[in-house]
């Protein structure tokens, strides 16, 4: 049974529990993927059928993840196998159960509300919000958003972190924004917004189908 139930890895060289942040990186772009997507039906086809049945996919995984063992979590499993030619990258495994448990909190009130109660409102609109915000960050930059409010609850230092961003160290020089990029930054904001100021109404315009294909289409 110990075997079975578990959280986190024994790898030689760390001194607590670990798991690959690599394949955690690879289920949450799966996860967002599905949420994204499920959310696009909400929006422009007012179908709910997709948001319940990831949700409930959601909810299941974390479930198995917290309770049982990462090592048995679906998209965990897929994230592994989708990574498995790349080196991986060990990270705490005590930070990532709470974010996860707080996912946990999450998912089971969306399942509350969208299964049981079988209801929407502003509620689970800012929590799917939530979910994609943390599910984005952690599969585009590899920050646990979730993770972060580990150590106000628990006084025990953060070990392990994606990117080694929990031990003090000097940044390199290719880590360095200067003066110049951040204008650069900010002057391609500006350009963005002018874009959409004065060209809303251009790319607002409907294509025509250059080779007629569409209405081939449909007079067969």
């Amino acid at each position: 049974m110990s075997k079975i139930i578990g959280f986190g890895e024994e790898v030689k060289g760390y001194d607590i529990p670990v798991l690959n942040e690599r394949e955690i990186r690879a289920a949450a772009g799966l996860l967002f993927v599905a949420v994204f997507l499920s959310l696009m039906f909400v929006m422009f086809k007012e179908n709910f059928a997709p948001i319940k049945y990831v949700i409930t996919m959601f909810l299941t995984d974390f479930l198995i993840r917290v309770f049982i063992n990462p090592k048995f979590s679906p998209t965990l499993i897929l994230g592994r196998l989708i990574v498995r030619n790349q080196n991986p990258e060990y990270v705490g495994a005590p930070q990532k159960k709470f974010s996860w448990i707080i996912g946990v909190a999450l998912s089971g009130t969306m399942f509350i509300f969208f299964i049981i109660v079988n209801a929407f409102s502003p509620i689970t609109g800012l929590i799917c919000l939530i979910c994609l915000i943390f599910l984005f960050f952690e599969s585009a930059f590899g920050i646990c958003l979730g993770c972060k409010f580990y150590p106000i609850f628990f006084k025990d230092k953060v070990q392990y972190c994606p990117g080694e961003v929990c031990d003090v160290k000097a940044k390199q020089d290719i880590q360095k924004t200067s003066k110049v990029q951040l204008l650069i930054v900010l002057g391609f904001i500006v350009y963005i917004l002018l874009t959409v100021f004065f060209f809303n109404d251009s790319f607002s315009k409907r294509p025509y189908d250059l080779f007629g294909i569409t209405k081939t289409v449909q007079s067969k």
